[in-house]
């Protein structure tokens, strides 16, 4: 039966604790990165909803003022 020394030991301590933070740095890195991704689509999806609903509203003050002579503010 093979037995570690206590160097050993903290050796394997510190090997292992130092895997575990690597993996939690990495992990966390791309989690993050990730999240700023989805958010820069998605502020360039209500970019583009505000656009067609500007686009929209033109398309209603055009029909008010051409139907009932009506200029909406």
């Amino acid at each position: 039966m093979l037995t570690m020394t206590e160097p050993q030991v903290w050796t394997l301590i510190g090997v292992f604790a130092a895997g575990l933070f690597g993996m939690l740095t990495l992990m966390s890195t791309m989690f993050v990165r990730i999240i700023r991704t989805e958010i820069g689509s998605v502020r360039t999806e209500i970019q583009g909803v505000h656009q067609r609903l500007d686009r929209i509203d033109g398309d209603i003050n055009a029909l008010m003022k051409h139907t009932f002579g009506i200029q909406r503010d």
